[in-house]
């Protein structure tokens, strides 16, 4: 009977718990009613939440009765809070449809964290090029649209060269500012390089650029030193349909685009894109000197194209989670501007193949890259070695055949009486990255956890052209990670602890840590950071071999015939100490803006002549004419590392909603650097004296830039003002300054408009431009928009090495098309 009497009373405790409890149910759709598959729907007072599935409904069970605040997320979307009361034993119905995000302090973000959320939240300077602005930017280039984010150099070396760096330190080979796509490295294998518009994907199937400044390396690893910029694509359940774009400009540009993305049903959903871009690069020769006597270079083609294709299966487990397979190709030819001159590339083809899957505690990626080109050379040495045969005699028709492999080196009268030396100026490249990485996120009450682990093999092979890699060479990292976040809501503090060991083949284990403070205030958050980034010298650093052994990598050192050893490269580090805050001013004035203190170490250097006071004798223990045949050591370019460097300065951002419909944008950049001037290992040149130019910061003290953005019914456009101040920029045989005295002997070392050793200086870059951009559609699904670039025609350089920028027009038809609407 007492058995019976516990039984009774345990079910009537069961019964009487589960009418204190009830159910929140309901769908997220977007504005157009297509559901959202994958939006988060939180109690967070609760630490309770659902993902939709995919149809874009979710169920919260077991919420206690009560009166809650649930937040609705979803990348790319405003997040939205609603009030709900949930009654005993009943469904509680909330449906929800979210709009594209209007306002800065909307947007929800991916990249900071590897997972979503709030912009506000986030310990970091972020910047977000929307799905919007990618949309209404009627130019097939939108690198474009980086020269209108804060705290970024923007940089064009012709019309469709463009690229960023961030915080200081630029060159004419940058790879500083770590690239991803879709959590895929979107680096070259060998020399570490952005791909740039070597990209496989299309402008249509991207959804968002988010750009991050300063080191964040604790998740992404190394190479993610000065900042990180990862592009979103597209999911195809929340994409449907097809896109049908075609463009065409001055200078020759023509660009066609398809886009089509299909859900098959509730398991499968797919997406394919097609993207084929053509012109001509501005009238612009870069003069080769052999002595003191000028050259064009030999061969130069001015037309570009770049065509790109890929194809993504995606697959849904569970309702949340889903599995993505994807393969991207692209092939491009067009002029790259190096420390070294420019080159010819050709046929450059890259190909990736990816498997990932993501869930809400789990997320798993692995991926395969090839990169791959046969005829792609330096210009600037192909034309040194081709008039070096015909100042000699031989024949146009040979010297262009032996041009790309050698040079001539007359001994005296008559062809009898030289020699070939070899000088290649082919860069082949069948170089091959291996990528995994797998992580686990979970949170407890106010506690949040993310660990994991990444790997990374890279096998580069250039066939012996550029890199010293007899059979090729292979150089893996293992990195472990985990991120540890404490968020107070009720008070508004919230505390990060972040911290990874990588290991690396050649330097062992190194540690990067980040710590972080937020403190929510009102309509804003404050924040202190300090993180530390680390770049690991590249394959070409490390193993070049280029023009014959002219330049030469520094993974081993050097010796000098008067015994001075060259130390062999080491890991560059920047400790960086940043504080900001992003919020609300008033309803209508937001501001993003931040200060930061960033100390250097073991910098690596331009291209040096280490054999400059004497010649070199070995290459670590190995005699410097067994590495290069018949080299007498008298000039070795290399890579050096310098001492110390510390850098400064600050970001801020307005953005002021006049309206829903009319937006105005200011931001503004500061940056400077002090070099302690008594500390030799400074001394890039090794001649006793520490100049300011050995270390360049290649960046401007000030810049600025003013924008507006109209969107309302039918049409669309924004007009930018960019103001960059005038600033010298040296890097390898490149120089674009204004004339000065380096040395302070009184004799100018530097002298503008004219010819500073191998190249022609034109002056300092930078300047002030106009940049427009405008939409009309015609119909729901047909568009038709412009781009000017340089409005007013403004003479200005943006780069080494390259021409002053034209205006340059493009007009872009686009229709989108959705059969499958429901």
């Amino acid at each position: 009977m007492k058995k019976l009497f516990l039984l009774l009373t345990f079910i009537g405790s069961f019964v009487v718990n589960a009418q204190e409890t009830g159910t929140i149910s309901g769908l997220i759709t977007d504005a157009t009613g297509m559901p959202l598959s994958g939006a988060t729907v939180s109690i967070k007072t609760l630490n309770k939440g659902a993902m939709t599935d995919f149809d874009g409904r979710y169920a919260i069970d077991n919420v206690n009765v009560g009166t809650y605040d649930v937040v609705i997320s979803y990348i790319g979307y405003e997040t939205l809070n609603k009030n709900v009361s949930v009654v005993s034993g009943q469904t509680t119905t909330l449906d929800a449809s979210l709009k594209g995000s209007d306002t800065v302090l909307d947007e929800v973000i991916l990249t900071a964290n590897k997972k979503p959320q709030k912009i506000t939240d986030v310990p970091a300077t972020v910047n977000v090029i929307t799905a919007r602005e990618i949309a209404e930017f009627p130019s097939f280039n939108i690198g474009e649209l980086a020269a209108r984010q804060k705290g970024v150099d923007f940089v064009r070396a012709g019309v469709l060269g463009t690229g960023i760096n961030i915080r200081g330190f630029n060159s004419s080979f940058n790879s500083k500012n770590l690239q991803v796509t879709d959590d895929r490295l979107s680096s070259l294998i060998a020399t570490g390089l952005p791909f740039g518009s070597f990209t496989t994907i299309s402008k249509d199937d991207i959804e968002r650029v988010e750009i991050l400044l300063g080191p964040n390396g604790t998740l992404y690893g190394p190479n993610a030193h000065n900042g990180l910029v990862s592009t979103i694509t597209k999911n195809p359940r929340t994409s449907e349909g097809t896109t049908f774009a075609i463009g065409a400009g001055n200078q020759s540009v023509f660009t066609g685009r398809v886009r089509h993305a299909q859900i098959i049903d509730d398991k499968f959903a797919y997406k394919v894109h097609f993207e084929r871009a053509q012109g001509t690069e501005f009238d612009y020769t870069d003069s080769v000197y052999v002595g003191t006597k000028g050259y064009k270079e030999l061969d130069l083609d001015r037309d570009f194209t770049s065509q790109k294709y890929g194809a993504s299966l995606n697959y849904k487990p569970t309702a949340g989670s889903e599995l993505t397979g994807y393969y991207g190709h692209s092939n491009s030819s067009n002029i790259g501007v190096t420390s070294a001159g420019r080159n010819q590339i050709k046929d450059w083809r890259i190909d990736e193949a990816q498997i990932k899957f993501v869930s809400k505690n789990f997320f798993a990626n692995t991926y395969y890259t090839w990169s791959k080109t046969d005829d792609t050379y330096a210009m600037n040495q192909r034309t040194q070695n081709y008039v070096s045969f015909i100042d000699n005699g031989f024949s146009d028709a040979e010297a262009r055949e032996r041009s790309y492999k050698e040079q001539w080196f007359q001994l005296g009268p008559g062809q009898g009486n030289g020699i070939p030396l070899e000088r290649g100026a082919l860069f082949v490249d069948d170089s091959k990255r291996f990528n995994a990485e797998a992580q686990y996120n979970n949170n407890w009450d106010e506690f949040y956890l993310t660990a994991g682990a990444q790997y990374q093999k890279d096998m580069a092979d250039s066939h012996g052209t550029y890199l010293l890699d007899d059979g090729g060479i292979d150089l893996a990292q293992t990195g472990v990670y985990t991120q540890l976040e404490y968020k107070m809501e009720d008070s508004g503090w919230g505390f990060l602890f972040g911290a990874r060991l990588d290991n690396h083949d050649l330097y062992g284990s190194n540690f990067i840590p980040k710590v972080a403070i937020t403190k929510k205030v009102n309509n804003g958050t404050f924040r202190i950071t300090y993180g530390k980034g680390m770049a690991v010298p590249s394959i070409l650093n490390l193993k070049g071999k280029l023009f014959g052994g002219l330049v030469l990598g520094n993974g081993e050192g050097f010796t000098l015939a008067n015994g001075t050893k060259i130390p062999k490269l080491d890991v560059e580090t920047i400790n960086s100490y940043e504080i900001g805050y992003k919020g609300k001013l008033s309803d209508k004035l937001f501001i993003d803006t931040n200060a930061y203190y960033n100390v250097s170490d073991n910098f690596i250097s331009p291209l040096v002549n280490v054999a400059a006071t004497s010649p070199v004798t070995h290459m670590g223990d190995t005699p410097i004419g067994d590495v290069v045949p018949g080299s007498n050591g008298a000039v070795v370019l290399t890579y050096l590392n310098f001492g110390h460097v510390d850098t400064y300065g600050f970001d801020v951002g307005f953005n002021y909603y006049f309206d829903s419909s009319f937006r105005g944008v200011f931001n503004y950049s500061y940056f400077g650097r002090t070099l302690d001037l008594d500390d030799m290992a400074n001394d890039g040149n090794m001649d006793g004296v520490v100049l300011e130019t050995e270390l360049p910061i290649n960046t401007p003290n000030h810049k600025f830039s003013l924008g507006l953005h109209y969107n309302k019914g039918k049409f669309y456009g924004a007009i930018y003002g960019r103001f960059v101040e005038k600033y010298d920029f040296f890097s390898g045989i490149n120089i674009a300054a204004k004339t000065q005295d380096l040395t302070g002997d009184g004799v100018n070392d530097i002298i503008e408009n004219a010819r500073n050793g191998r190249t022609w200086n034109y002056g300092q870059l930078g300047g002030f431009t106009i940049d427009a951009n405008a939409g009309y559609f015609l119909t729901d699904d047909l568009s038709l928009g412009v781009n000017i670039t340089n409005l007013f025609n403004a003479e200005i350089r943006e780069f080494v090495a390259s021409p002053a920028i034209s205006t340059l027009v493009s007009f872009e038809l686009k229709y989108n098309i959705n059969f499958f609407k429901k």
